[in-house]
C-alpha cells in the first residue's frame, strides 16, 4: 500500500466503519486487540535495522515490548530538552526507567535550548508552516530521526495513530460518540500529524511504520463499544487492557502520558525562547518562516 497516497485521499475512509459494535466481551476484545498488534509487527522483515521513536508511554513501550518478544533487534531513541533552569523531563525519567527493567537498547538525545532554534529553522524550512504544535512535536521527533539515521537505521517505529483508535484525547472524553470522533480524527489525521512525520522521514531517508494505522487494526477498532475505551476518565482503556494480557507491566501500561511537546519539554523550550525575544510561541515559531521569506 502506498501509506502516504492512501492517508492523503478521504475516499479511502468509506472503508471504515463504526457499526455493528462489537459484541464480545471486554476481556476477548483486549486479547484481540494485542494479537492484531503483534500480527502487525510480525509482518517487519527481521533483516532490517529498527529504530523506535521511544516516550515511555503505553504505545512506544508496547511496540518495543513486542518487538524484544518477537527477537527482532532495535533501538529506542528518546528525545528531552536539557536545561539548568527546568526540571528533567517525564518522558526521559520513565524511558530510561523502562529501557532498563525492560532491557531495551536506548539511546538519549539531550538538546540544549541554545540548540533549538537551528532545529526550528530546519523543521519549518521541512513541514512548510510555522504551527506550534507541530513544531513542538517535531522537535521531540526529528532530533532521534536524525540519530537514527546516523545509526543507519533505514525502519523507525512510530506510535502515531493509537490515540485516535482507542480514544486517547480529551476531546474523544468530551463526545457524544466517541467512535464517531475516533473516526473523524483519522480523517484529519494527514493534514495534523501524518503530513509532518513523512516529510521529516524523508529527509533523514527513514521508513516509518506505524503498527496502530495498520487497517485490519483500524476496522476493528472503531467499532469497539466506547465504554471499552474510555472509563472514569481514563483514556485508551482497552489498549492498556491488551497490554497487560500480552505481558507488560500495569505500571508500565497504565502510564498517564503527556504529549509528545510536553513530555520532552520542547515546548517549555518554544516558550522560553519565545519571550526572550518578547514574542508569543505563534509569533517566534512564524518569524522562522518571515525570515527565510526575506532571503
Amino acid at each position: 500500500m502506498r501509506v502516504e497516497s492512501f492517508w492523503k485521499n478521504e475516499k479511502e475512509f468509506q472503508n471504515f466503519k463504526i457499526k455493528p459494535e462489537i459484541t464480545k466481551k471486554e476481556s476477548k476484545i483486549a486479547k484481540e486487540v494485542g494479537e492484531l498488534i503483534e500480527s502487525i509487527i510480525k509482518e517487519t522483515p527481521k533483516n532490517e535495522k529498527i529504530g523506535v521513536l521511544f516516550s515511555g508511554g503505553i504505545d512506544s513501550t508496547l511496540i518495543a515490548f513486542l518487538l524484544k518478544k518477537l527477537n527482532y533487534k532495535f533501538t529506542c531513541y528518546t528525545v528531552a530538552l536539557e536545561d539548568k533552569d527546568l526540571t528533567k523531563a517525564r518522558d526521559l525519567i520513565y524511558s530510561e526507567k523502562i529501557a532498563k527493567e525492560l532491557g531495551f537498547k536506548l539511546k538519549i538525545i539531550k538538546i540544549r535550548i541554545n540548540e533549538i532554534p537551528k532545529y526550528i529553522k530546519k523543521i519549518t524550512s521541512l513541514i512548510k508552516e510555522p504551527d506550534v504544535v507541530k513544531v513542538g512535536v517535531a522537535l521531540a521527533v526529528y532530533p532521534a530521526m536524525l540519530q537514527a539515521q546516523k545509526d543507519k537505521v533505514k525502519l523507525i517505529f512510530s506510535g502515531i495513530g493509537s490515540e485516535e483508535i482507542f480514544a486517547g484525547y480529551e476531546r474523544h472524553n468530551l463526545s457524544k460518540n466517541i467512535n464517531q470522533e475516533c473516526l473523524n480524527g483519522l480523517k484529519n489525521l494527514y493534514k495534523r500529524d501524518l503530513q509532518r512525520d513523512f516529510a521529516l522521514a524523508k529527509d533523514t531517508k527513514l521508513k516509518i511504520r506505524a503498527p496502530f494505522l495498520g487497517l485490519d487494526l483500524i476496522k476493528y477498532s472503531l467499532r469497539i463499544p466506547a465504554e471499552y475505551k474510555i472509563k472514569n476518565k481514563q483514556k485508551k482503556v482497552i489498549l492498556r487492557k491488551a497490554a497487560i494480557k500480552l505481558g507488560l507491566k500495569k505500571e508500565f501500561a497504565e502510564r498517564k502520558k503527556l504529549a509528545a511537546q510536553y513530555g520532552s519539554k520542547m515546548d517549555k523550550a518554544i516558550k522560553k525562547l519565545a519571550k526572550k525575544e518578547n514574542l508569543s510561541k505563534k509569533e517566534y515559531i512564524r518569524s522562522f518562516i518571515s525570515a527565510r521569506s526575506k532571503i
